[in-house]
């Protein structure tokens, strides 16, 4: 077995990580980009029944700021602190052929030992299942429900974002029932309830769990006093790492070391693949950093990533929830009497 090799449930990976679904993968020739970049898996940009979510990424616009929120240009040689915001929608393809594409895709991707996963978005449930139904007969090997994205309360009707644990087991159950492939769930990072969503996703017959879907912002531009982008956005950066690793380490913790985890927001190099998987991932999702970059981003990634296994003269698997279950609650840390005053200013 290679030291890069892990499994996802019943899915085994050449390596963990994967390039998560986004515009850059629409086209088949994106995604057949990121596969030659050496990923174990790519998934495909999401999908559903809604011709208000395809007309929503007519309507998509993007931005990078600084750290004074000030617009910056979006090129590959922005900063690697660069703030994303955004406004996103569906592939602007039918299912169908959305659905021919993917399936030939997952085939080529099988050569190459990954997969091509396909990526359904919650609109109307019986839609949903039927749409399963349709990747599975049509050979694709693995299915990513994504119940987690950050704009249902922006395009009510559109997608979902399901923040009740017994909804997450409504909706993944339906699906689970009509499939057999390995279902894969993400979940929103827009809760303090993110562990339970993900029990309740492994509950309801999901074999991993995807966490989390990116949050809302709103940022004024002072200048213009207008909002940037003229609406509440999607946000993401390098930022969003720490958060991604808090909510993987709390889950592993409360449902154990034996449901599997997929990491995602944040990741921007092999050393963040690292960081995401001894949080407790067993494999990492990189799309914004790709998105702005290209592709040498997942193969550059992969490449500091074997080396830093090399150093440490460790597996992948063996990463897997390593820092996570060191970690400790605040009254098991020990006492350090008036450490704070070292850290106020003196003015």
């Amino acid at each position: 077995m290679s030291k890069l090799e892990v499994s996802v449930g019943r899915t085994p990976l050449k390596n963990p990580l994967i390039a998560g679904s986004a515009e850059h993968l629409i086209e088949a020739d994106g995604v057949r980009r990121a596969l030659r970049a050496g990923v174990g898996a790519v998934v495909v940009k999401s999908t559903n029944e809604s011709e208000r979510g395809r007309d929503q990424l007519q309507r998509a616009e993007y931005m990078l700021l600084d750290e004074e929120w000030r617009e910056i240009a979006w090129t590959p040689k922005a900063p690697s602190t660069a703030f994303i915001a955004c406004r996103s929608g569906l592939t602007p393809q039918s299912f169908e052929a959305w659905l021919d594409q993917t399936a030939q895709l997952d085939r080529e991707a099988k050569a190459m030992d990954a997969y091509a996963i396909a990526s359904l978005i919650v609109a109307d449930l019986a839609q949903t299942v039927a749409m399963a139904k349709q990747v599975e007969q049509a050979g694709v090997r693995v299915l990513e429900l994504n119940i987690g994205t950050p704009y249902a309360s922006q395009a009510k009707g559109v997608v979902s974002t399901e923040l009740d644990p017994e909804g997450v087991v409504r909706l993944v159950s339906a699906v689970r029932q009509a499939i057999e492939i390995p279902l894969w769930v993400k979940i929103t990072g827009q809760s303090e309830r993110v562990p339970d969503l993900a029990a309740a996703a492994f509950r309801a017959g999901g074999e991993a769990v995807v966490m989390a879907g990116r949050l809302l912002g709103f940022i004024p531009d002072v200048e213009t006093m207008q909002p940037y982008l003229g609406t509440t956005l999607g946000v993401g950066g390098y930022w969003n790492l720490p958060l991604t690793c808090h909510w993987l380490a709390v889950s592993r913790g409360q449902l154990g070391g034996d449901k599997p985890l997929i990491a995602t927001n944040g990741a921007r190099s092999g050393l963040d693949v690292a960081r995401m998987m001894l949080a407790g991932a067993g494999a990492v999702e990189m799309a914004s950093a790709v998105m702005l970059r290209g592709t040498p981003v997942l193969s550059s990634a992969l490449a500091e990533f074997d080396a830093y296994l090399q150093r440490k003269a460790t597996t992948a698997a063996e990463l897997i929830g390593k820092a996570a279950d060191q970690r400790k609650t605040f009254p098991d840390m020990p006492l350090r009497t008036d450490n704070w005053k070292k850290y106020t200013a003196e003015i």
